[in-house]
């Protein structure tokens, strides 16, 4: 994928609000498509020269009166294929947040937002390092979680991955609640969105009876 520059990124750009799904910068996010108004905007989106989307978790999913957060990630259209049956199957690559200052409705079935890019300048740059992650703590606490949730993961693929990796594959994968995951996606930085994520999955361990704290 070649990068971005920030004079690429668009004013406005397709939103696609779904519950649940975060996307965060150099993250992958795959994705089944099967609405015929997403339908279209993934079509529209591969005629773009950007192939941006725009990621963004409603507050309320409602087609009456859809309430969006403030901040989303856009995420350019790098893999893309169609079913016998019509589907789209699509993968974004998370390229930086932006944040929601308005929102067009026009001839496409899908809403258009107006992005501001600036806060998120860093997003464009370098991977993030976390130099105070304790991976051993941080993975036995993961471990704690994962039990009492009955899931199942890749724990050589945890140990060996670079911190962004590891910190972001988690914050997008982890079952939480919208307004955590947007907490997540906020985070101002990689070492502040891992003390987040540890303070949630305490909070989860603690909610289910599991032990009080790892620090």
């Amino acid at each position: 994928m070649s990068m971005i520059k920030s004079a690429d990124l668009p004013q406005t750009l397709p939103l696609f609000p779904l519950p649940g799904a975060l996307l965060l910068p150099r993250a992958t996010l795959p994705l089944h498509i099967f609405e015929p108004r997403y339908l279209q905007m993934i079509e529209d989106c591969l005629k773009t020269r950007h192939r941006l989307i725009g990621m963004i978790l409603p507050r309320q999913y409602d087609d009456e009166a859809m309430e969006l957060a403030q901040v989303g990630c856009a995420g350019r259209l790098t893999g893309f294929s169609e079913t016998e049956d019509g589907r789209y199957m699509i993968t974004l690559t998370g390229v930086s947040r932006f944040r929601l200052t308005g929102e067009r409705e026009g001839f496409a079935p899908y809403v258009m937002g107006e992005a501001d890019w600036a806060p998120f300048h860093a997003d464009l740059g370098a991977p993030e390092h976390d130099a105070d992650l304790d991976r051993t703590a941080f993975l036995n606490l993961l471990g704690r979680f994962f039990e009492q949730e009955e899931m199942e993961t890749d724990w050589d693929a945890l140990r060996d991955a670079e911190d962004e990796l590891l910190i972001n594959s988690l914050s997008m994968l982890m079952p939480l609640d919208p307004e955590d995951k947007q907490a997540l996606l906020e985070a101002p930085d990689l070492v502040t969105r891992r003390e987040t994520l540890v303070t949630l999955i305490e909070f989860a361990l603690r909610r289910g009876g599991g032990e009080e704290s790892v620090q």
